[in-house]
């Protein structure tokens, strides 16, 4: 569960402690993104070595490969996985509506066309609470309806009592058939409309939730409405609860995130900007297949001690990737989960120390002022 440790003077950032059956950690935290079970590229060893706090993986994706009873004839995620640490499991939803008209919603659930084999499928919030149980989740996540924006208030109000229900039916279902401490998490919807913002706040605490996850953004909005409508959710949310913003997490949108006083984050893009050929390095975002790299024998980033800058250039690690080697892959996922990790570590630190307004704006300085393609 959740405990409030400091909260930040100027802005409304805060440092605080969330336990689950696989341990405790701090906030604000990073979770990875292992959506079928594996994070690409990194091996457990590896993630213990970066200190990852845990990973969120996709139980839609594992209920269609390889299927739930496999998993759980392993003895649940953890012990497929190896992985010891905290995990929480989506339930896909995103996924789902993702598949545009491949998919039919009603109050029952959700019916859609595998994206690998094109089988009809239909989900309740029951089913997919159940396969999240049997995959012995730390904390399970319900079925909720995303909608996309900009979105009319009557979808946007259909689609959160939708959800509201869901919640309710999924949290009663999850009471009654879950493992000795599993959490439960519900998802804030509402599109842009605070007083719907408000209504879902509001019913997913009577439903007895033990999270609030922030959905339905960076979904097709401004950025300013984005951030108003953060700004809003956590003002209204109770400081009891933790506040996990989904899918959401490139490194000046943690910060600003952070800011506004959300505290757990998980994203795609260290491993996916990994695969295209990008690092992470604290004067911006390096190309490392771009021609400037070709002779440059510095590390990825001066400022890193992770085991690929300690050990390889940026040269070698350009002719990886442009000849198609995945140890190139491999390497420069290391550095890019190893430097989030540094990245949340800084932002705990700043805020601890009573300077995170001071940390947040030479991050930025020096961030933004980074070029795409030569680092200095």
């Amino acid at each position: 569960m959740f405990k409030l440790i400091k909260q930040d003077k100027i802005t409304k950032a805060r440092l605080g402690e969330f336990t689950t059956n696989h341990g405790t950690f701090t906030t604000p935290a990073f979770f990875p993104v292992a959506t079928q079970g594996a994070l690409k590229g990194i091996t457990t060893k590896e993630l213990y070595e970066i200190g990852a706090d845990g990973l969120l993986v996709n139980a839609y994706h594992l209920f269609i490969r390889p299927g739930i009873e496999v998993i759980k004839k392993c003895g649940g995620l953890h012990k497929f996985m190896n992985f010891d640490k905290t995990i929480i499991t989506d339930s896909g939803g995103y996924q789902i509506f993702s598949l545009k008209k491949m998919h039919k919603i009603t109050d029952a659930g959700v019916e859609f066309q595998s994206h690998v084999d094109g089988k009809t499928i239909f989900l309740s919030p029951q089913d997919v609470i159940q396969a999240e149980i049997d995959l012995k989740t730390d904390v399970a996540v319900p079925l909720d309806e995303c909608i996309k924006l900009p979105a009319a208030y009557e979808t946007a109000a259909n689609a959160l009592r939708r959800t509201l229900e869901w919640a309710k039916i999924s949290r009663e279902y999850f009471e009654k058939n879950k493992h000795d401490g599993g959490l439960f998490f519900g998802i804030i919807q509402g599109g842009i409309y605070r007083d719907l913002r408000k209504i879902s706040i509001e019913g997913l605490i009577k439903t007895g939730v033990d999270g609030l996850c922030i959905g339905g953004l960076s979904v097709g909005e401004s950025e300013d409405l984005r951030y108003n409508t953060l700004s809003f959710i956590t003002d209204e949310a109770d400081s009891r609860y933790i506040r996990y913003f989904m899918g959401y997490g490139k490194p000046r949108d943690i910060i600003e995130a952070v800011s506004l006083g959300a505290d757990l984050f998980d994203c795609v893009v260290p491993t996916r900007y990994a695969r295209t050929g990008s690092a992470f390095t604290w004067r911006g975002e390096l190309v490392i297949r771009n021609a400037p790299c070709a002779g440059d024998t510095r590390p990825l980033d001066t400022e890193c001690d992770c085991y690929t800058c300690k050990n390889y250039s940026r040269a070698y690690l350009r002719h990886l990737i442009n000849v198609n080697e995945i140890l190139g892959v491999q390497l420069t996922a290391y550095h890019n989960v190893f430097w989030y990790k540094s990245l949340i570590n800084k932002i705990r630190d700043s805020i601890a120390q009573d300077r995170f307004s001071e940390f947040k704006k030479e991050f930025l300085s020096n961030y933004s002022a980074a070029s795409c393609g030569i680092i200095r």
